[in-house]
């Protein structure tokens, strides 16, 4: 991570295996994606090399040929470290320091950097230094002259302190169980805060997808006005943001931005932010934000839907948002058709704002999907309840001599609330209470 931005960029050279296995990715391709995470933690991109093999070499995940080459380009290049484009073993990662004597980079422990670099709040903080310790603590060996202390520069810190290596092991997993409390400690928050929004009985919305796909801007779009900073940069957002949007027709749903995912995303990162993508898992429904004018889109949407499956959210109802259309219809020269596939998908530009009052539409359809039927009768005394369910529900409300019947469509948790209250009045009634005009209706 760099630290003090006026230090010249460090020089990256990008390596990568391309073994056929990831379905619509070339190795060249994926490269050109690990040059902007490059580019966004700081570094400068020097020079890339790509392989084509059957497997990833063992010890120097490139061939021996290729890594001869990749010695050799480092006088002219005057790369400072390597960046893989896959998750390397710690085996593999001393070997190719031994080799280079440079700092060696995978792609997983650049996007820890990034998030280390992009983190703002406690919170994210805390996740994101969980997730670090997790993954250096199987690459510890040369990676730390000691644990209390943390230099600048891209990448993990590495020092001579071969001696400490069993003493720093046993600091890092303390660390690592303290971290894990603290996390705990934050996801119990979220979760109480949760409960009180779900008593609000406001509809919840996640907005899911690929980084720089325009999430950020899109949350701007739906509330009016910019709550998320947004930056046209790779994991702008870490922190999640969460707003009440006004879909029309009086209904309401607090929308929550969250982190981007991304082709080989760290588990590490998935299980450390596990409480802040619970935001995703608890939603009722998720906005799903393709970049529309990315060649790479479909292969953006298999991610998406890995890490949805990860995280026990795949099968939540989803509206696809196409985004960027104004880019798309500018380069094509006609209007942007939304691709078939999806029952509920709609092309917009958060930026212009072009196709938001159809996105709500959509997405008060699909909430009303959600919605169930009601026939019940509650007394007098139940007005909050009433007043909310008016405020919410697609109900009429009846006033009758001793009850007031209501029936129509509501949210599954207004609908429990009512059911309660309805089981509420019948026990009431039962015990000998007013009579049995106006029982539960049919």
């Amino acid at each position: 991570m760099i630290e003090d931005t006026s230090e010249k960029a460090e020089k990256a050279f990008l390596i990568a295996v391309d073994t056929g296995d990831d379905e619509g990715w070339s190795a060249e391709e994926s490269l050109q994606e690990l040059a902007a995470l490059v580019e966004t933690a700081g570094g400068e991109v020097v020079g890339s090399m790509s392989q084509h093999r059957a497997t990833i070499h063992p010890n120097l995940y490139l061939g021996t040929g290729k890594a001869a080459e990749l010695k050799e380009a480092k006088g002219p290049t005057g790369f400072t470290f390597v960046v893989a484009d896959d998750e390397l073993s710690p085996k593999q990662q001393r070997s190719l320091e031994k080799l280079l004597d440079v700092k060696i980079l995978d792609r997983s422990g650049l996007i820890l950097d990034i998030f280390a670099q992009r983190a703002q709040t406690h919170e994210g903080r805390l996740q994101v230094e969980l997730a670090r310790l997790e993954y250096q603590l199987p690459r510890l060996t040369r990676l730390w002259t000691h644990l209390s202390r943390m230099g600048g520069g891209i990448g993990t810190r590495r020092g001579p302190g071969e001696t400490q290596l069993e003493t720093d092991r046993r600091v890092l997993r303390q660390r690592i169980k303290k971290m894990k409390e603290r996390v705990e400690e934050v996801r119990q928050r979220r979760e109480t805060a949760a409960r009180a929004r779900d008593r609000r009985l406001l509809a919840t919305v996640a907005i899911v997808g690929y980084t720089n796909a325009g999430k950020s801007t899109l949350l701007n779009s739906l509330v009016g006005n910019e709550v998320v900073a947004v930056e046209d940069k790779l994991f702008a957002t870490l922190d999640p943001t969460s707003r009440r949007v006004n879909l029309g027709e009086g209904q309401s749903a607090i929308v929550s931005d969250t982190v981007g995912f991304i082709h080989k995303l760290p588990h590490q990162l998935v299980d450390a932010f596990r409480a802040t993508l619970e935001e995703v898992v608890r939603a009722d429904v998720l906005l799903e934000v393709v970049d529309a004018a990315d060649r790479h889109a479909d292969e953006h949407r298999r991610t998406i839907r890995e890490v949805l499956d990860e995280l026990g959210a795949g099968h939540k109802p989803r509206v696809v948002v196409f985004n960027k259309v104004d880019l798309c219809e500018a380069e094509q020269g006609a209007p942007f058709v939304v691709p078939r596939g999806d029952p509920h998908a709609v092309g917009v530009s958060a930026l212009t704002g072009a196709g938001m009052d159809a996105l709500r539409r959509e997405l008060s359809a699909v909430l009303a999907e959600l919605w169930v039927d009601v026939d019940l009768a509650v007394p007098y005394t139940a007005g909050a309840l009433l007043s909310r369910i008016r405020e919410r529900g697609a109900v009429a409300i009846e006033y009758r001599d001793a009850d007031v019947r209501v029936h129509g469509r509501v949210s599954p948790q207004l609908a429990g609330e009512l059911a309660e209250a309805a089981r509420g009045w019948r026990r009431a009634l039962r015990d000998g209470g007013p009579g049995n005009e106006g029982g539960a209706a049919d």
